[in-house]
């Protein structure tokens, strides 16, 4: 991973990373924890598995410029018809993707390599758990829940940090 990038191929991915992928004019990434076998674990509130929904004008803005993977008539063959799906689901990296590129979210970085990145939201000082913890933790939350889905204060974002560290937000 560099200063500037954090993008990763897929096939250098591996089960409990944190990743993203910046959704329109790089506003915004929608962030989930790839659990293996090309699957990811995220938490989203709207249609299709996107991480809006609070019913504001700024969701109405991002959902009408938010890529799209699959056309709505035709669901994925490997996640099936996700258009009416919110909360934690899990999907294929295509469909988390939605046609964007793949990067990885850093954690345990140094302080100069932190206050270095050219983009904040990319990277933390802060150690990840064991793969196997962040894996059990979204499984977890994919059976129980992670609460109601809040644009500024619980999103996906802080879903995919409490699987790698279990301290940012309460799941209540």
């Amino acid at each position: 991973m560099g200063v500037l990038s954090n993008k990763i191929e897929r096939e250098n991915l591996k089960p409990g990373d944190h990743i993203y992928s910046w959704r329109h004019a790089y506003i915004y990434a929608h962030h989930g924890i790839y659990v293996g076998e090309g699957n990811v674990i995220h938490f989203t509130s709207g249609p299709g598995g996107q991480e809006i929904g609070t019913g504001t004008v700024i969701d109405r803005i991002i959902v009408s410029s938010a890529p799209s993977y699959h056309p709505m008539d035709i669901p994925c063959s490997s996640c099936g018809d996700q258009s009416k799906l919110n909360g934690v689901i899990t999907s294929c990296i295509d469909c988390f993707l939605s046609g964007g590129n793949l990067y990885l979210f850093e954690y345990g970085v140094t302080r100069a390599f932190f206050f270095a990145k050219v983009r904040g939201g990319t990277c933390t000082l802060a150690p990840s758990d064991p793969p196997e913890d962040v894996i059990y933790r979204a499984k977890y939350l994919l059976q129980n829940g992670f609460g109601s889905y809040d644009v500024s204060k619980k999103n996906c974002e802080d879903f995919a940090i409490y699987c790698k560290q279990v301290w940012l937000c309460s799941v209540a």
